[in-house]
């Protein structure tokens, strides 16, 4: 019998990927090869949870997905350690799709395929799920009373990035005489030379009246780095054109500076993904917590760049700037925008924000100065586009597409996108994503480079981002190509012809109902000041319709406001 093996590894408590497959598929290959069983393909998911459901995992989503292809090339399925492929009611979610096509799952737990009619069998692959779940709580728990007791009592480094100011120092043998003879060290907190005195005069200027921009602006005009740029290794993330106003605030909120250790600031929340289909499984989301449940150390666990006071003064000074109201403050109301999230600003790429000014719906895109000084950007302060001016031309695009005559060409592009029930498509979607923000970061480092930017440093940057894109190309390419189920082209003719007349239909509808079409035709509009013309760039991942402009220039609107400057 040809059997196809799963396996799973999560790395978050440093397991080897290669050692977990190696023992989880001896396991398996002792349970089946007594009995003339061979192991004929493998799907093994590595730093992926247990607590994610299979159908969210790309490697255990292909397995399902060859289920359902009668030339699977195998006849049964088995797993090594069913504690790292089911958690909670996963099993009782996916075992009916194993039955319902008729392929065995085989677990050493019971010895062999389980039998769907033996209750025994079902109480004991339900046990497990239940024992890896409160397993992992029990994990959780653990690791947390353990982190919380040394943060307080030994003010001992945790972990993660230092902050700005700061760079991490050798602090002894870890107290583990398992780990301190593998090597393993403990760290701690002491002062960057360089960056220390920048946190200073950050406190400093703020305690004497400065705000967040204009420190921002001053720091990036006398040429100091900002902390993307002062360390690129530790914020790969970041493409560290200059300082912001957000950067300013997290020095001025972070309490480590006082000397102190503090664990907490920060909890992870397990949501679910959909209410009404709890099967989805959850999605981890990074939250505040209240001052009242951080976790300060004792005494001053490492060298202070503020005193206690002046930290707790600059906490006062910005509670009451952010809470005080003027007779000059805006109060907005809710509008409705048809383009929200979906229009691009040409220049710097960015997302353009919804603005509403004398009783109509506009959109803005406003360059912050700081990253003007830096970069050199040609960018209007703001730039300004009119929904009037667009959203009517779009449909009218829209609707050309849908004509009898071209409904032919659009059926044949909607079907070859349209990808049912593809495994790994969410993953698939966001490494392509990441390849085109590499991409986009690359041409922004290049720019800076010829802008007179330190080459030594720009060189830094491209080359992490090329090892950034480079890594998600080569995830991209292992990922398994499974046969898709496509919409035949006969229903989708049927489905564009009960819409009728689709220039109608967008002319009438609402414009909060627009606006979830807009969306959930994956439109991705760019707007080219210079030009004056938006871009539909996709209308798929795929990019099925190619590249369309759907404005032919005067797209330039007046001025929405008194004091605010129009696209150049």
């Amino acid at each position: 019998m040809r059997f196809a093996f799963y396996g799973r590894v999560s790395t978050e408590d440093n397991q080897d990927p290669a050692s977990s497959r190696a023992w989880q598929i001896t396991r398996s290959r002792a349970l089946i090869e007594s009995r003339g069983g061979e192991i004929v393909t493998e799907f093994f998911d590595v730093d992926k949870s247990r607590s994610i459901p299979w159908q969210r995992r790309p490697q255990a989503s292909a397995l399902l997905a060859e289920l359902r292809d009668p030339e699977r090339g195998f006849e049964a399925v088995v797993i090594g350690e069913p504690h790292r492929a089911f958690y909670g009611n996963q099993y009782g979610l996916t075992f009916p799709v194993f039955e319902h096509f008729g392929v065995p799952l085989w677990v050493p737990e019971v010895g062999g395929p389980i039998d769907p009619a033996n209750e025994a069998h079902d109480l004991v692959m339900s046990v497990f799920g239940g024992m890896s779940k409160g397993e992992r709580n029990r994990i959780k728990i653990r690791v947390r009373t353990a982190m919380s007791a040394q943060a307080q009592m030994e003010g001992r480094f945790l972990g993660g990035r230092p902050p700005y100011g700061y760079r991490l120092g050798d602090a002894g043998p870890h107290p583990n005489p398992a780990k301190a003879a593998d090597g393993r060290r403990l760290h701690r907190l002491e002062l960057d030379p360089v960056a220390a005195p920048v946190v200073a005069r950050i406190f400093a200027e703020f305690l004497n009246g400065h705000g967040l921009f204009a420190i921002a602006e001053g720091l990036t005009r006398d040429g100091i780095p900002s902390p993307s740029a002062h360390d690129p290794e530790r914020n790969r993330h970041r493409v560290g054109i200059a300082w912001s106003k957000s950067a300013v605030r997290a020095i001025l909120t972070n309490p480590r500076y006082t000397g102190h250790q503090v664990w907490n600031r920060q909890r992870k929340d397990e949501v679910l993904l959909d209410v009404d289909d709890v099967g989805l499984g959850h999605t981890t989301k990074l939250r505040w917590n209240t001052e009242e449940q951080w976790v300060w150390s004792d005494a001053v666990a490492h060298p202070p760049i503020v005193s206690p006071e002046d930290f707790q003064a600059t906490q006062e000074t910005l509670s009451a700037r952010g809470g005080r109201q003027t007779d000059k403050t805006v109060r907005r109301t809710r509008q409705p925008y048809q383009l929200r999230g979906l229009l691009f600003c040409g220049l710097c790429e960015r997302r353009m924000q919804g603005h509403w000014s004398n009783e109509a719906p506009y959109y803005r895109c406003r360059f912050p100065q700081e990253y003007a000084l830096a970069n050199h950007v040609m960018h209007p302060r703001n730039v300004y586009l009119r929904e009037a001016d667009i959203a009517p031309r779009l449909d009218r695009w829209l609707g050309r597409l849908f004509r009898p005559s071209n409904v032919e060409r659009t059926v044949e592009a909607l079907a070859a996108a349209h990808d049912l029930d593809r495994p790994g498509a969410a993953e698939i979607v966001a490494l392509r994503r990441q390849i085109a923000d590499s991409e986009r970061r690359l041409g922004l480092h290049r720019a800076a480079l010829e802008a007179g930017a330190d080459p030594a440093v720009v060189a830094g940057w491209i080359r992490q981002e090329q090892t950034r894109r480079s890594a998600a190309e080569q995830r991209l390419a292992r990922i398994p190509v499974a046969r898709p189920r496509r919409l035949d082209r006969e229903s989708l003719a049927a489905i564009l012809a009960e819409l009728g007349d689709l220039v109608e239909l967008l002319g009438r509808a609402d414009p909060a109902r627009k606006a979830k079409i807009y969306t959930g035709l994956g439109l991705r509009l760019v707007y080219h000041p210079g030009k004056r013309k938006v871009l539909v760039t996709s209308l798929s991942d795929q990019d099925p319709m190619g590249y369309q402009f759907v404005s032919e220039g005067g797209l330039e609107p007046p001025c929405p406001a008194k004091g605010t400057s129009t696209s150049s």
